[in-house]
């Protein structure tokens, strides 16, 4: 068969998403998909006829080219160090950890190992049309605003035991982590200068979050906050007040006083199909080693370290 194997390790919301993008696509063919849950898999079975549902992580990486890890955070190292240590090529869900000490650590004994990590704004049509508005220009200041009704949305409370706790949870390492990474990959790298967090109920995720820092030579703004809209998710990354990135997937410019939208953007529900198949065109050139333009570990942990560090100001 065409195509680089890719096998499933976790059947939540992104091993789902990622499986329902495969089939539009030519270059990654999907080899089987494991989870500790039975209940889980069966779902995911029931949704996807055809789907290999396999008996142990093991048997994923075993049948694999490469693996993706789509496994709550705290798994995420285990599962990628078998990976790696079974010579596959690794795609890794965010965070690559909870704890910065030992995604260091592996980050440090992955070395030239074929491995990356899934920011979708990566392969992103809208970041695209941002990077060519930004061409001859000198951005000084972007400000990055999310907000939500509740945490966790209401389509992950499925997850609520994870994503609403401390450990491993939280729309900081969520959804912030996907702007941060976007003004690393646009201006530089990352230096926190100030920030601090709310945990106002005792045992849940925060709250609130506000940070000052620095991308390159860019000065970066970060705001978060929990029950401040009535929408599920609610976001901007704005540059200079001229472009900005509005909602996931929407690319717009202020001009004659008014915000307009890039003609050919799509909402997210139509953007996000077409975002991680990229993804997955990506995947498979990482697993070939070629050159390809995914989240490098180097990145993935720099975003991390900054994350952490917000979380305990």
């Amino acid at each position: 068969m065409d195509g680089i194997g890719m096998g499933v390790l976790g059947a939540g919301i992104m091993g789902e998403r990622m499986l329902r993008a495969a089939p539009g696509q030519e270059a990654v063919r999907i080899t089987g998909v494991w989870d500790p849950s039975g209940d889980a898999l069966s779902r995911l079975a029931a949704a996807l006829p055809g789907l290999a549902v396999m008996e142990s992580a093991d048997a994923v990486i075993a049948a694999s080219d490469c693996v993706y890890v789509a496994s709550p955070p705290a798994t995420h190292l285990a599962h990628a160090a078998a990976v790696l240590a079974a010579r596959k090529a690794l795609f890794c869900e965010k965070p690559l950890a909870v704890d910065v000490a030992e995604a260091e650590a592996f980050v440090a004994n992955a070395g030239a190992a074929r491995a990356a990590v899934n920011f979708p704004f990566a392969s992103s049509p809208a970041v695209i049309s941002l990077t060519q508005w930004l061409v001859g220009r000198a951005p000084t200041a972007v400000e990055v605003r999310v907000d939500f009704a509740t945490w966790p949305r209401g389509w992950q409370h499925a997850a609520a035991g994870w994503l609403d706790g401390p450990a491993q949870g939280g729309f900081t390492r969520e959804v912030l982590s996907h702007f941060l990474f976007l003004a690393r990959r646009l201006f530089g790298p990352l230096v926190l200068e100030t920030a601090s967090a709310e945990f106002p109920e005792a045992g849940r995720s925060e709250r609130r979050v506000t940070a000052w820092l620095r991308a390159g030579s860019v000065a970066v703004r970060v705001t978060g906050e929990v029950g401040t809209t009535t929408a599920e998710d609610s976001n901007s990354f704005t540059v200079d007040g001229a472009v900005r990135l509005r909602n996931w997937s929407i690319a717009e410019r202020f001009e004659d006083g008014v915000w307009q939208p890039d003609p050919a953007a799509l909402p997210q529900e139509r953007a996000r199909p077409l975002v991680l198949q990229r993804q997955l065109a990506g995947v498979a050139a990482m697993s070939r080693g070629e050159p390809h333009h995914l989240a490098t570990l180097a990145e993935a942990l720099e975003v991390q370290r900054v994350i952490e560090a917000i979380l305990t100001a």
